[in-house]
């Protein structure tokens, strides 16, 4: 505005001069005419070039503004994307032969269906380096109070119960620091490396409907305790080194050996005797062809909430040998695991005198303890268009290889073999069907057969 002011004060100015030259000299008036000329043409050009920064300078601004509004937004992206959510599932229907008790030498069948688990998965990255995940389980359908029928007591009874870390547990609820491929930490609520179930648990990784019986009538299926572990990837190997909590010798039952020490059924995690476990694989179990081994060692005894009614150490040791070959449409995986209990007799009878234990469930606690599956699939969607994979299996375990003292009863060894399906609809979906044979290493009690069908996804965002 002063501008374009100082353009007229000059041109009237101009005009004045050019009145007063009119009057004297006609060349001094074309010299002050061209004076004037040339100051105009020099304004216009100030004007013009003063424009242009005006321009630049509404073009730097809208630039800035929204270089500011796409660095809010890519913040935003970037803090959403450091957030991971998976998440994993399976429902069955079950026929089954069932036996009261294990006196009980006549079957019954008994149909059931069974939200079996749902399984959320939350992780946050904090940096390249550092990053925690926490996964909960919840089974079978909720949590409260439920009434049980234990066919494996010593006579059969129902048992009432309220089902704290059954029913809902926190599987893992680790912090992570990898600052290399070869390297890294974890601390927390972490899996152990024992046993393939820790490794291919999700209803797409196992070709049965139901995760192996065999690893479950050994040890806790998913194992988790609370610890710290270290773990990492050098030229293909890929190695795991832990130390964690124990189990408590109070709940190893004569059927499913220590599995039932595992200590979520209490509010606390007594750690007066820790654990270790290892493990060391050449391949990757979850991508396919491998081959691997684990080993846990711990003293049982401390943990005890009654230890002084055990002297010697409980010492539960376990070695597992594991290969799988996924090439193409075959898939074979097999596992064999061995496992030792010191002072199984001594065990056994503190559990049948300490108060608010039923005796009945500790007739013998095997020294040894061995179990293996072998499972092989072809999966026919190579040869047709049909997305589905035949298969068989195997499954045995006989948590009384020895006891101490005695002779071991052969009632709960037990080999199932099946055959089966799995049709994938679509990638995350998968829906299963088996029928098999159960047989007891028993003379008196006659085979028995199942049928089970299933329906699992999986899912990660």
């Amino acid at each position: 505005m002063k501008t374009k002011l100082s353009l007229l004060a000059i041109c009237i100015a101009g005009i004045s001069c050019t009145s007063a030259f009119a009057a004297s000299d006609p060349a001094q008036l074309e010299q002050a005419i061209a004076k004037q000329e040339a100051e105009l043409n020099k304004l216009k050009k100030d004007l013009a070039v003063l424009a242009a920064q005006q321009q630049e300078q509404k073009i730097a601004q809208e630039n800035q503004v929204e270089a500011v509004e796409t660095a809010k937004q890519e913040s935003k992206q970037s803090k959403f994307s450091k957030f991971s959510f998976k998440s994993y599932g399976s429902m069955i229907y079950t026929s089954d032969e069932y036996f009261e008790n294990v006196q009980d030498t006549t079957p019954e069948r008994r149909n059931r269906f069974d939200l079996e688990r749902i399984v959320t998965e939350f992780g946050y990255q904090f940096t390249d380096e550092w990053d925690m995940e926490i996964e909960i389980e919840y089974e079978h359908g909720g949590t409260g109070s439920a009434l049980e029928y234990d066919g494996f007591d010593e006579f059969g009874e129902f048992e009432s119960e309220v089902e704290a870390g059954g029913e809902v547990i926190v599987e893992k609820a680790q912090v992570r620091y990898r600052p290399s491929e070869e390297f890294g930490v974890k601390f927390g609520g972490i899996h152990l490396p024992v046993g393939l179930s820790s490794i291919l648990h999700k209803p797409n990784q196992y070709l049965t409907v139901q995760r192996h019986r065999s690893e479950a009538a050994m040890m806790p299926a998913v194992w988790n305790e609370l610890g710290v572990g270290l773990f990492g990837e050098v030229a293909n190997f890929h190695y795991q080194a832990q130390v964690i909590s124990g189990l408590n010798s109070e709940y190893f039952r004569t059927y499913d050996w220590v599995a039932s020490g595992h200590q979520k059924r209490f509010e606390h995690v007594n750690a007066d005797d820790l654990a270790y476990a290892l493990r060391l694989d050449y391949g990757s179990f979850k991508k396919g062809t491998a081959i691997g081994m684990s080993y846990y060692y711990g003293n049982t005894t401390g943990n005890r909430n009654k230890s002084n009614k055990v002297e010697g150490d409980g010492t539960v040791s376990i070695a597992t040998v594991a290969a799988a070959f996924v090439e193409g449409p075959w898939t074979l995986r097999g596992q064999y695991m061995y496992g030792t209990l010191s002072d199984a007799d001594a065990i056994t009878q503190a559990n049948k005198t300490t108060p608010g234990l039923k005796p009945g469930n500790f007739a013998q606690l095997g020294s040894k303890s061995e179990a293996f599956f072998v499972e092989a699939g072809v999966d026919l969607g190579h040869f047709t268009p049909v997305p589905v994979t035949v298969f068989a299996n195997i499954d045995y375990s006989n948590p009384l290889a020895e006891v101490e003292t005695g002779t071991a009863t052969k009632r709960y060894e037990n080999t199932w073999t099946s055959v089966g399906i799995n049709y994938f609809p679509i990638p995350e979906i998968v829906i299963k069907a088996e029928a098999g044979l159960h047989q007891v290493a028993v003379a008196s009690i006659p085979d028995t057969n199942f049928f089970a069908l299933g329906v699992g996804y999986q899912f990660s965002l």
